[in-house]
């Protein structure tokens, strides 16, 4: 897998010594409100999770550790094509990282892996990702409740799209 660098970020592949750098931000509850899974308790939890992002076929999906400064600060990808994701650490947002991350993932998408389409899911309490989609240029194709049963709360989906242009 290649690495991206956009003018403050280098994306790259995930590595088994990112387990702590990532269980720091998986364990907190506000980096974790609207993902699909609860906070990660222990960083065995985390380590699995990152096992199988490794584990990624490259015909499959392409995500990518994002560092800032050579500090670890997100993941963003898609773990199966052409389902974008990503989670930032809380001490970063707003600084338009994220935008920055997932426009360049976007970018290499549309003309790398030749997609049509980039999908999103996100939770509708998440103002600051729809937004961040809605900047990016998705549109909301559809909503459906009770998609995502997180710990013992089911969460609803806000679906977007990007075609390809």
């Amino acid at each position: 897998m290649t690495t991206i660098r956009t003018e403050r970020l280098l994306l790259r592949p995930a590595r088994a010594s990112d387990r702590d750098a990532l269980h720091a931000i998986m364990r907190q509850p506000r980096a974790m409100a609207y993902w699909s899974t609860p906070p990660h308790e222990t960083a065995d939890v985390t380590a699995e999770w990152l096992d199988n992002m490794i584990a990624i076929p490259p015909c499959e999906g392409e995500d990518f550790i994002v560092e800032k400064d050579g500090v670890l600060v997100g993941k963003a990808g898609f773990y199966r094509f052409p389902h974008l994701g990503y989670l930032f650490d809380p001490s970063v947002w707003g600084l338009g990282l994220a935008s920055e991350a997932v426009g360049a993932l976007i970018a290499r998408a549309f003309a790398h892996h030749r997609l049509e389409r980039i999908l999103a899911d996100v939770d509708p309490r998440n103002a600051a990702s729809i937004r961040l989609l809605q900047r990016l240029g998705f549109r909301e194709t559809h909503r459906q409740a009770r998609t995502w049963l997180v710990g013992d709360e089911w969460c609803d989906s806000v679906y977007f799209a990007l075609d390809r242009l």
